[in-house]
């Protein structure tokens, strides 16, 4: 006759790692209006052109990767429902680990502004940060189950089941606020930026049999 396993016990413990980010994302966006949409879609895209050229001069694999972003367009309508006219929307984002190229060159741009900035981990410091809040949360759930044996009266203790849960996203809120970001108009000095730090936590949980 089959009986439950005696002696069992459910824990879990984690791991965290404060980390500065090293990644920065500054979106640059621009908007026109005009009664032709043909002339209106002209507008942006030679902002974005304007801008596309003035930065893959500096552009570098890793260190500034530059791309376009929402470029959109739709009517604008009167109080009776019909269309007079149009408006759009266009974006750039430049994205990388080299802080000063990229505000330097955020802040050449001339045709398009600052609409928002982000900040996050790339993969390589992902992969590092999370190895080390790993054998972290790992050896935090060793100390425990050997306390926890020995609180009660137990000599040891080994593994039954193990998991192991890392982090989902590294993303936080940069220094310079959105409203700052959004006011902020592009000239020859860069950027302001500042980069906070996140936090990586990684969870092991699992039950272990004392003995």
């Amino acid at each position: 006759m089959w009986s439950p396993p005696q002696n069992v016990l459910q824990l879990s413990a984690s791991g965290s790692v404060d980390v500065q980010q090293d990644m920065l994302t500054m979106t640059l966006s621009t908007t026109r209006d005009g009664t032709s949409a043909a002339a209106v879609q002209g507008q942006l895209k030679a902002a974005v052109d304007a801008a596309l050229a003035a930065a893959r001069t500096q552009a570098q694999p890793g260190d500034l990767d530059v791309r376009t972003g929402n470029f959109s367009l739709s009517p604008r309508y009167s109080r009776e429902g019909k269309i007079n006219g149009w408006q759009g929307s266009a974006e750039v984002v430049l994205e990388g680990r080299d802080f000063p190229r990229i505000t330097q060159v955020a802040g050449r741009i001339d045709s398009l502004t600052v609409a928002n900035v982000g900040f996050s981990l790339s993969r390589e410091q992902t992969r590092k940060v999370e190895a080390e809040a790993q054998a972290r949360a790992i050896e935090s759930f060793r100390q425990k189950a050997a306390a926890l044996a020995q609180n009660f009266g137990f000599s040891g203790y080994t593994l039954r089941q193990v998991s192991v849960n890392g982090p989902q996203d590294f993303t936080a809120r940069p220094r310079m606020m959105a409203a700052e970001a959004m006011a902020f108009k592009a000239d020859a000095a860069p950027v302001p930026v500042e980069a906070g730090k996140t936090t990586v936590t990684v969870n092991v949980s699992g039950s272990v049999q004392l003995k």
